[in-house]
């Protein structure tokens, strides 16, 4: 055995980023592994029971994730990795929610488990009483339930079914373009569940999934989105790539508020609040939706898990580029939204042509004296700010600029009073959440014709936003060490340039700060997706 990982009974996973074959087994890890901490030479996994399930579902057995450790270890697997490895992924479908011509019923063909999950209280108030075959569930419980049960340990499998709801007839218009192999597959993964999650890179059209998922099924669709400009992408997207008509597709937002077969909505609408109450909460049951789709579901905001427990009966479609979630609830996308169905590591969608390469920089600058007795004598969150607004950044700004001056560019910062002095420094048009809809659109039609070549973004930048020649992104701020941020913000630049370049994402850190410290949580999803940083010296641009 040689092979780059070294495999330790706490269920930590050792990977040698040097060995020949570390990207393969990296990809292979990804799939039931979590990464949690990548520095330059040894990268550390974690087999968690969700990333296990997870794997589970996606199709993928206990011999495949033993074969694949065993085949890439340096050294024999210890004995209770494996024996972990098998006893959880057995415990997935142990336990199985159906529906009779009565309703929904829970049943197990153990009947120790079965009595195990029955006499947890927070399970028998969910329940109707015992019946021949298992429990009577009630009506409204099935989310609450697999929520519980996975608590518990044991993730149920749901065949209770979906409603078919209303049919619309919706076809794809693939005159001019066809459907890529892996979005096909995500699709029959994702039809063959019902419900559950799809895990694509940025650019890698997640919404023609969304659309052809629409198609699979024929049926009225709500789409959630994160805003409004998303909600106008995929308008435009469906229209141009499905016989939809304008009558058919409908927006419901701040801006509108429609109701057609095709029907999508903000998550910030769905969450509105007049008197206490979630105003646009009959949106859901406005229409007899078959299939909801959920755009950027790591993102999803806490009260539309509430809503989402109430769905069960519909198909439930997620798309990500990630499902890790900063507030923890990856657990709450697995029993609400469904388990991960399909997953295409980015690296091989880019070995494929369809995303752009990309290399990854840290450049670090140091702060001036002056700057460093501030941040010396500052609390937590003012020493963040004080090192992601250090004034020294605007030179080696100006320097990458003037070294790329052809290149199509996203400077995104996380401080409107920083993005504001970027702007008036460099010349440069701003985006921020405080821009209105119509100029967004404008500044956005602007960069992709090439009449700007460069634009000073927010965080409102980072989610389903099309700038499909984007090339170079220069990170000056961002959100603490969100790893989700970093995979939007790299998301960026990763659709296919016409010439084939490879794109640039530079990240500048305050050298010796905490914004230093927090960088090093923000790299660890783009080392679970195969791509290096390198460490520069600002002195070295």
């Amino acid at each position: 055995m040689s092979g780059p990982l070294i495999v330790q009974s706490d269920r930590t996973v050792l990977l040698e980023t040097d060995h020949p074959s570390a990207d393969v087994a990296r990809h292979e890890l990804a799939i039931f592994a979590e990464l949690e901490r990548a520095p330059e030479h040894i990268h550390t996994y974690r087999i968690s029971r969700l990333g296990l399930w997870n794997a589970r579902a996606a199709g993928h057995n206990a011999d495949f994730i033993i074969e694949s450790l065993t085949k890439w270890s340096k050294y024999p697997l210890p004995e209770t990795v494996t024996s972990e490895i098998r006893r959880t992924i057995d415990r997935f479908g142990k336990l199985l929610i159906s529906r009779d011509a009565e309703g929904l019923l829970l049943q197990s063909e153990s009947l120790p488990i079965l009595t195990e999950v029955t006499t947890n209280p927070k399970i028998a108030e969910l329940l109707e009483g015992k019946t021949d075959s298992g429990y009577r569930v009630r009506p409204w419980a099935r989310g609450q339930l697999k929520q519980q049960l996975l608590k518990l340990g044991w993730p149920a499998e749901d065949n209770a079914g979906f409603t078919p709801g209303t049919p619309h007839s919706i076809e794809l218009d693939q005159s001019n373009w066809s459907l890529r192999d892996y979005q096909k597959l995500a699709v029959e993964k994702f039809a063959e569940g019902g419900s559950g999650v799809v895990v694509l890179p940025c650019g890698a059209g997640k919404t023609l999934v969304g659309a052809a998922a629409m198609a699979h099924f024929d049926t009225n669709t709500l789409i959630l989105v994160t805003n409004t400009v998303a909600a106008r992408q995929w308008r435009d997207e469906l229209l141009k790539r499905t016989d939809l008509k304008q009558e058919d597709v409908a927006e419901y937002s701040g801006a509108s508020k429609e109701l057609a077969p095709v029907t999508i909505a903000t998550y910030q609408i769905l969450t509105t609040k007049k008197q206490g109450e979630f105003a646009h909460l009959a949106l859901l049951n406005a229409r007899d939706w078959g299939l909801i789709i959920y755009d950027e579901v790591h993102l999803l905001p806490a009260p539309i898990f509430k809503m989402t427990a109430d769905l069960q009966a519909r198909r439930r479609l997620g798309l990500t580029a990630t499902l890790v979630r900063e507030d923890g609830r990856e657990s709450d996308v697995f029993s609400l939204i469904g388990p991960k169905r399909f997953d295409a590591p980015w690296k091989d969608i880019e070995a494929q042509g369809y995303i752009a390469p990309a290399k990854c920089f840290e450049i670090r600058i140091s702060l001036p004296d002056e700057d460093r007795m501030k941040y010396a004598i500052s609390d937590a969150d003012a020493r963040f700010r004080i090192a992601a607004t250090a004034n020294a950044k605007l030179p080696l700004l100006r320097k990458l600029l003037d070294k790329n001056p052809e290149e199509p560019t996203l400077i995104i910062g996380q401080y409107l009073d920083q993005i504001d002095e970027v702007s008036s420094a460099l010349n440069l048009p701003k985006l921020t959440g405080q821009t209105p809809v119509v100029e967004r659109e404008q500044l956005f039609a602007d960069f992709r014709s090439g009449k700007i070549k460069a634009l000073v973004v927010s965080k409102v930048a980072n989610f389903s936003v099309d700038l499909p020649e984007a090339s170079l992104a220069i990170q000056i701020s961002g959100s603490f060490g969100s790893r989700q941020e970093e995979a939007q913000r790299l998301g960026r630049l990763l659709r296919p340039k016409q010439d084939g370049r490879t794109a640039l994402f530079y990240t500048l850190i305050a050298r010796d700060t905490v914004e230093q410290d927090f960088a090093q949580n923000r790299q660890r999803f783009l080392a679970e997706q195969g791509y290096s940083y390198e460490i520069v010296n600002a002195e070295d641009i």
